[in-house]
């Protein structure tokens, strides 16, 4: 009977030290001690572990590429953050890139070429997605892939790391719901990404498992940008009956609310409550302090990166989908009617 390969893990218990230091070893990294880079290698050696892909590293440069859709929203540097602490642990650079062209959800062809160029160890996408011909391509090249918040729904063998969408709007909704609204509106992202569509669904849940029926005109479609929340939020102000409350499916929109509301000479949450999406720093400054559903987005981006580090390492992964929890934080933007 063929032996069990030993795991990164175990290797890192026996040597006692921590999974990067091995991943740094395995990766021919200056910057261990070489005592400890002796008791490493002799674990690797007792245990007969070579790590899949070894002489294709061996040409690399110790790199993760890391593709956002959007640079500039502030959700990107909660996941760089998550992302750049571990790798450096590990050993690896990161490097940032956007897919360019607003209405986009992959990189182009010429990221691929680049990729190879650069000798690229792994590649975390952001709410991003890649082609067939894109998968192949790092498939050959020995690159491996996960993907954090899927924009879509990922192929069965790319690894990926999300969020309880559907639990946290919800929650949102059921918050509101405690409180005494009845008139509950939403604001979701664009209905082709999953994450908005499962947050909109746990609002509908939410309110149909309290016995509400959701009124005509009372979901509304933005982007997740704060233009979209303010003017939708100007639209449900038109409404003859409007909401008393609204769940924003981000933070972003929930602010562009908030300024709606000021102009319309309305105070939140005396004239209408808000809750939010992320849990962004904004959130907690914002006048009054928003009421929103955390989206662990660190955790999220540092989970995908040990994962992809395992992979890198030549490791099998324990499961290819994981979602992390998203709480409700309760501030000051929502009150009982």
């Amino acid at each position: 009977m063929e032996q069990q390969r030993a795991t990164l893990a175990e290797i890192a218990r026996a040597a006692g030290v921590s999974i990067p230091t091995v991943s740094k070893v395995l990766n021919g990294r200056p910057d261990v001690a070489a005592g400890t880079r002796q008791r490493v290698q002799l674990m690797l050696d007792e245990r007969g572990y070579t790590a899949r892909g070894t002489a294709r590293q061996a040409s690399r440069a110790g790199l993760i590429d890391l593709v956002l859709r959007d640079l500039g929203s502030p959700w990107a540097m909660q996941i760089i953050d998550g992302v750049e602490e571990l790798a450096y642990q590990a050993g690896f650079g990161v490097v940032v890139s956007a897919v360019h062209g607003r209405h986009r959800s992959r990189p182009d062809r010429r990221w691929t070429e680049q990729l190879a160029a650069r000798r690229c160890d792994g590649v975390l996408l952001v709410l991003s997605d890649i082609s067939t011909d894109q998968r192949g391509q790092l498939d050959e090249l020995g690159i491996p892939v996960v993907i954090i918040d899927p924009a879509g729904q990922p192929p069965a063998d790319i690894p990926s790391v999300g969020a309880t969408n559907w639990a946290g709007g919800v929650a949102a909704s059921e918050h509101l719901l405690g409180l005494g609204h009845r008139r509950i509106a939403v604001i979701g992202g664009p209905p082709a990404v999953p994450c908005s569509r499962a947050r909109v669904d746990g609002y509908r849940a939410a309110l149909d498992a309290a016995g509400q029926r959701v009124a005509a005109g009372y979901v509304r479609t933005g982007d997740f940008t704060a233009p979209s929340g303010y003017r939708e939020t100007h639209a449900l102000l038109d409404l003859t009956r409007p909401p008393t409350a609204v769940f924003a499916c981000s933070d972003e929109m929930a602010l562009g609310a908030y300024e709606a509301l000021y102009e319309r000479g309305l105070r939140v949450p005396d004239d209408m409550s808000v809750v939010g999406f992320d849990d962004l720093d904004a959130a907690r400054w914002a006048v009054p302090p928003l009421t929103t559903v955390r989206q662990p987005l660190t955790e999220m981006a540092a989970m995908a990166t040990r994962m992809l580090l395992s992979l890198v390492g030549g490791e099998e992964l324990g499961s290819h989908r994981i979602e992390l929890a998203t709480p409700l934080v309760v501030r000051h933007s929502t009150r009982a009617l």
